[in-house]
């Protein structure tokens, strides 16, 4: 496997692998973007069965502007598992209670817990679903 042709080759350098180290600043940083991600995508495509649910006037304008947006979410998805695994980095969710979810984290070699505020992800997804729509919206000024 290519992960460990790279730990040889630095081993025969006499090279140590970073194995033991804990994630960076940033490597947190894409598991937290990572988590707010998904559940930013089950935010949108709860809202969009309620919407395909409804009888509003503009329903199918709301129903296509959700799908729309968790095509753009899963995109953006896909693209942070993708830097994950090339950093060797995997995420699991353990539990969650009242005010936080846990997550064991490898990184590399390094097992850890990341935990995060329920308070945190709902103001991470309420912001984040703001951006996706200004710029869904600025694109449609555009036009």
């Amino acid at each position: 496997m290519p992960q460990h042709k790279e730990q040889v080759m630095l081993m025969r350098n006499g090279s140590t692998p970073r194995a033991t180290e804990p994630p960076t600043r940033k490597e947190t940083e894409i598991m937290r973007n990572h988590i707010v991600l998904a559940f930013t995508l089950q935010v949108i495509e709860k809202k969009n069965i309620e919407v395909e649910m409804s009888s509003q006037t503009l329903k199918l304008l709301y129903s296509a502007t959700t799908r729309l947006l968790a095509k753009i979410i899963r995109e953006d998805l896909k693209e942070v598992k993708k830097i994950l695994v090339e950093k060797n980095i995997s995420l699991f969710e353990i539990s969650k209670d009242d005010t936080a979810i846990y997550y064991r984290f490898v990184c590399r070699g390094h097992k850890d817990k990341l935990i995060i505020t329920k308070e945190f992800v709902r103001a991470e997804v309420s912001a984040k679903i703001g951006s996706y729509i200004q710029s869904l919206v600025s694109i449609l000024q555009k036009v």
